[in-house]
């Protein structure tokens, strides 16, 4: 019998190929594979590999937003996700997302051989957070960018519920409505964005991040107390430290150099962020960013 964690789903079994097991890949895969999609997972580090599975066994031991989903069907999801070696086995895939690291001569050359490697009505998506969909299509050959579309998840993936869905300058209504489909179908709400660098709500959110470190610098107020500022004034389940420290302080830093290149200096980061990252004070996974971790626990 086959089942779907998407109750009332009916949807077609497209084979999804992901590429990079990283926080962002190994959950992009799973929430695809819990949907009953049939997802291959690649990662140039093979203990990344390892790593990402045991994360995913480890969430689906905890179980996962289980308003949506239904748990009768969550440990099946690994049934249906298996990592490969490498690029050539995506070559029957219907629709593939990269999720590498957030440099576009990476992402170039991965898509580079995707285009070689797959079959010519398969979808190219980019999760990347800042860069151009349209820069990044120019790696594929012309015929290939139609179908070349941005799909930016959220971290974590298995309980964020919106993607920005990117169409670049050539890409066609029908994959743009067909990725919206497959992102709705795995549980998730997309909402289509133009092309622009860091497109919008890293927009949003990192001008917020660099305004709250800019107060601590100034001694306004502690990381600590405008957390609770933010969750209580605004509403925002977790602070920006507490989110930094969770996302990681390197990645926030590397965001917004790319914004700064792209908008000026309203998007400059500030110079106690670049300390920190220098310091080696990256967040939760580092032991210490902000707040200090023990265990992955706030101490």
């Amino acid at each position: 019998m086959q089942l779907h964690l998407w109750k009332g789903d009916g949807m077609s079994q497209e084979k999804i190929g992901v590429v990079g097991a990283g926080m962002m890949g190994s959950e992009i895969a799973l929430v695809f594979a819990m949907a009953g999609h049939e997802v291959i997972l690649t990662d140039t580090n093979a203990e990344r590999i390892g790593s990402a599975l045991a994360k995913i066994a480890d969430i689906l031991q905890k179980g996962v937003a289980r308003d949506l989903w239904d748990r009768a069907v969550e440990t099946q999801a690994l049934a249906h996700l298996k990592s490969v070696p490498s690029l050539d086995a995506y070559a029957d895939c219907d629709f593939v997302i990269e999720a590498a690291f957030e440099d576009a001569a990476v992402k170039s050359e991965i898509f580079g051989t995707l285009d070689r490697v797959c079959k010519a009505d398969c979808i190219l998506s980019s999760n990347t957070s800042t860069i151009s969909i349209a820069t990044l299509a120019a790696s594929v050959k012309p015929d290939r960018r139609k179908r070349f579309i941005g799909t930016h998840f959220f971290s974590p993936v298995s309980r964020m519920k919106l993607v920005e869905v990117i169409p670049a300058f050539d890409t066609e209504e029908a994959v743009v409505e067909r990725v919206m489909t497959f992102c709705r179908n795995a549980g998730k709400t997309p909402v289509r964005i133009k092309d622009v660098v860091g497109f919008a709500v890293n927009r949003l959110l990192h001008a917020f991040f660099i305004e709250a470190v800019r107060l601590v610098e100034e001694g306004v107020a502690s990381p600590a107390d405008l957390d609770t500022a933010c969750k209580l004034g605004l509403g925002h389940p977790l602070g920006p430290f507490e989110l930094m420290d969770q996302v990681t302080n390197h990645l926030s830093l590397q965001v917004q150099e790319i914004l700064h290149e792209a908008y000026g200096p309203r998007f400059m980061p500030r110079p106690l962020m670049k300390q920190m990252v220098s310091a080696g004070r990256d967040g939760r996974r580092a032991g210490r960013g902000w707040f200090v971790y023990e265990g992955g626990k706030r101490k």
